[in-house]
């Protein structure tokens, strides 16, 4: 009888199975975290060196416009600019389009259709981003260079690149946004006297808002980070840009032209980690403004 007992008391094997899965993903997921936090330490004790180290202001970091740090010039608001406006430009560009191919998708093409043009998206995220550089090197800078003059490198060469980058990203989250609608609000329009469009217009679209922006920031935290492609079109001149085409600077370009021809804590290479910071910080605040606009914008 206490043997039968002491078998029915005993943890499974199923027990102990689940019990090591619970270990492993409790262990993988404090890695992660201690990653995730050991990378932020790392970046915010670089990134406020040039402050506390060397004794530059933070006013004259973000508002200045001289930036040459071996002579103590931190102006980094041209890099800040352009970074603004490559990524608003790229996301207005593309938002249109992304929202026509995804009610294409999701509302008139066929399975077939839909299916290709899904293969043909997902292609589109699997290209390398030196082959869109080199691709905005070849037609988009010559082209600019055509029709508005000057060299043809700037911001519109820089946002015509990164919108055909952030492209598949917005669509394909805004076809996830379109078919989370629940068929019912269809049918209810329909069934209302609406036509096929007001009801696209009145209903799905509107149904799909939330979606919609969250894929559009999800393009633009994209575009915000982007940096090989767009180094090699934009000019890589750390000036104020006078116009669209004037040749100009990103964060991200700042970054990798200048990283590799610094000495670790130098000012010069301070300035560059300063620079890490501010994309950390922009990335973290595009990550938020997800966060609210989900919890907001949540179907029932």
């Amino acid at each position: 009888m206490d043997e039968i007992k002491d078998r029915l008391l005993k943890p499974s094997k199923a027990t102990h199975e689940d019990q090591r899965g619970k270990f492993i993903s409790y262990l993988s997921i404090g890695l992660i975290a201690v990653l995730v936090i050991s990378i932020l330490v790392f970046i915010t004790i670089h990134g406020l060196a040039m402050f506390t180290q060397n004794g530059m202001k933070i006013s004259d970091f973000l508002f200045k416009t001289d930036w040459n740090p071996g002579k103590k010039l931190i102006g980094a608001l041209p890099m800040i600019v352009t970074s603004f406006g490559v990524t608003l430009l790229s996301a207005l560009i593309a938002t249109p389009f992304a929202i026509a191919v995804a009610l294409f998708m999701t509302e008139f093409a066929p399975k077939r259709g839909a299916k290709f043009l899904q293969v043909i998206i997902e292609l589109l995220v699997g290209i390398p981003s030196v082959i869109y550089g080199l691709i905005g090197l070849a037609i988009v800078v010559p082209a600019v260079r055509t029709i508005y003059g000057g060299t043809g490198f700037g911001i519109l060469a820089g946002a015509i690149v990164l919108f055909v980058m952030v492209l598949p990203t917005i669509t394909s989250l805004t076809v996830d946004s379109l078919k989370a609608v629940p068929r019912h609000y269809r049918q209810a329009s329909l069934a209302l006297g609406a036509t096929r469009w007001q009801t696209i217009y009145k209903v799905i679209l509107r149904a799909a808002t939330p979606g919609i922006l969250t894929a559009v920031v999800f393009g633009m935290a994209r575009a915000f980070g982007e940096a090989l492609a767009v180094q090699m079109v934009i000019g890589n001149a750390a000036m104020l840009p006078q116009n669209l085409t004037s040749p100009s600077a990103t964060l991200t370009s700042q970054l990798t032209m200048g990283i590799g021809n610094t000495i670790m804590g130098t000012l010069p290479n301070n300035a560059l980690w300063s620079l890490a910071l501010l994309l950390l910080i922009m990335s973290l605040v595009f990550n938020l403004v997800v966060k609210l606009i989900a919890r907001k914008g949540r179907i029932k």
